[in-house]
């Protein structure tokens, strides 16, 4: 039998996988949903078979034919990652957080900085083949400058507008009538999910509106912050990758040395699973 490779990466929008054979030739792909692991188990679950299955079937793969490496939001949480290797069908499977495989993908062996953010966010610095990931915790609690986080925000804001709280902007007060007022706010983000908030972030991007500029350098800022914090001694690299990576990448770059990313996330969870193999 064959050993064969499968990379999943799994995020709040949804989830890649992809089967190459020992000399790195994909062989097969598949998609799924969104895969959190520590919010939503079973809904991830779901996601990342039937990302696996679209790429086994692609493959003329079977499980037991697979080396598999997940990197999943929420794949930092010890008994989650655990919990879900145990009900996963490969011959042999290892789940870390979705930074981990970002990072190996983006950064190759080389040292440097990632941002990845797009539903959520997350920060890792490589230094020397060592990892250090901050952030990445979910955007009840932080996801600082996420999609997620910039969708609520700009909903929060937007009530707060009505309340002579804020200033008004044509954005906010556009947002208060789509949604039906704040009582129609409130229900959106009592049953949004995080992709649902995101959808919301692009009305922010290169947005003109004095509310949008607001919400975006505030939310630069944290980013910027956070890269100090991991440069740490001399100034590494930062690379910016996910659906919001290219935006803040080209507002980080009058400070920060801003390098191109050398491979997905896939390519990285791929990498890993050809060094977790016998």
């Amino acid at each position: 039998m064959m050993t064969l490779y499968l990379g999943l990466d799994g995020g709040g929008t949804g989830c890649r996988a992809a089967i190459a054979d020992a000399g790195g030739r994909i062989l097969g792909e598949g998609q799924g949903g969104p895969a959190n692991i520590n919010s939503d188990p079973h809904g991830a679950m779901a996601s990342i078979l039937a990302a696996a299955t679209a790429a086994m079937v692609g493959a003329g793969a079977r499980p037991g034919d697979l080396v598999a490496v997940l990197g999943v939001a929420g794949g930092g949480m010890t008994d989650a990652a655990r919990a879900t290797e145990a009900r996963l069908p490969f011959a042999r499977a290892r789940v870390v957080n979705d930074a981990v495989t970002a990072a190996r993908g983006a950064l190759g062996d080389a040292d440097g900085i990632l941002l990845a953010v797009g539903t959520g966010s997350v920060l890792a610095r490589q230094r020397g083949g060592a990892l250090h990931q901050i952030g990445g915790r979910g955007f009840l609690m932080g996801d600082e400058g996420s999609g997620a986080v910039l969708g609520r925000t700009l909903l929060a804001r937007a009530m707060r507008a009505a309340d002579g709280l804020e200033a008004d902007s044509p954005l906010l007060a556009a947002l208060r009538t789509e949604f039906g007022g704040i009582e129609g706010i409130i229900a959106f983000g009592t049953a949004a999910t995080p992709a649902q908030f995101a959808a919301l972030a692009p009305r922010l991007v290169g947005s003109d509106d004095p509310a949008a500029r607001a919400i975006m350098q505030a939310a630069t800022a944290q980013i910027d912050a956070a890269i100090a914090v991991l440069q740490q001694g001399a100034a590494l690299p930062v690379t910016c990758i996910g659906g919001l990576g290219a935006t803040y990448a080209q507002a980080l770059a009058p400070r920060w040395t801003i390098r191109p990313a050398q491979g997905s996330a896939v390519d990285g969870a791929l990498a890993m699973a050809r060094e977790l193999a016998p």
